[in-house]
């Protein structure tokens, strides 16, 4: 009953989110229009940046670049649901929350956005799956594949302007893709005290990665 229940939730979430749009397996051009289509060109257009960041910075690192274009593409594809949504929806949907994502559940998108990719946009591939859930905070042992999203993500920032660290960060990734990740997880360590919640993925990845930066 419970399964049942929980198939039902999210076909009607599903079927809200696609009402209307017809997904031609063109990947770029289905996230754009359904972007679009929810209100969020903003969304596109960081989402094609990301994906092109994706794609150079795979190349860089032999990985395929079309799995981390595709991962870029679809990261932040439930931006479609409300902030004040995610919440519930997440629970609907049998995502686990942190006490840190319900304070501040914009934070949420990044497992959502697992969800989406996976059920309404046919992704079964888990490393590109891994690289969508965890490309805000990142994570201990996170795979190649994980930090090139997570890089890609910081360097084609939704924010007016150059990001402050974008420098830095060019500089560290010619050393390596780890040295990289670290210049933006020590960026946001050093002014924890000033966010809004720290994350325990990112206290994780910080500790894992950066400490292990040092020790190199």
């Amino acid at each position: 009953m419970e399964n049942a229940v929980y198939c039902a939730v999210m076909y009607e979430f599903l079927a809200g989110l696609s009402a209307g749009i017809l997904l031609t397996g063109d990947m770029a051009q289905d996230v754009a229009v359904f972007l679009k289509r929810h209100g969020c060109p903003q969304t596109a257009l960081h989402s094609a940046a990301v994906a092109a960041e994706a794609c150079r910075i795979a190349a860089m690192v032999g990985i395929e670049p079309a799995r981390a274009a595709q991962a870029g593409w679809l990261h932040d594809v439930s931006a479609v649901i409300p902030v004040e949504e995610r919440a519930a929806v997440a629970e609907a949907l049998h995502i686990p929350v942190l006490p840190e994502e319900r304070a501040l559940p914009m934070i949420l998108h990044q497992k959502l956005s697992v969800v989406v990719a996976r059920d309404l946009f046919g992704v079964a591939d888990a490393d590109v799956l891994s690289a969508i859930g965890c490309h805000t905070t990142l994570k201990a042992e996170a795979s190649v594949l994980d930090k090139v999203l997570f890089v890609a993500d910081k360097l084609a920032w939704d924010q007016p302007g150059e990001p402050p660290y974008r420098v830095a960060l060019e500089t560290a990734l010619a050393q390596s893709l780890d040295a990289a990740a670290c210049v933006y997880l020590r960026y946001l360590w050093e002014r924890r005290v000033s966010l809004a919640v720290v994350h325990p993925w990112l206290a994780a990845a910080h500790a894992c990665f950066c400490q292990r930066m040092q020790q190199i």
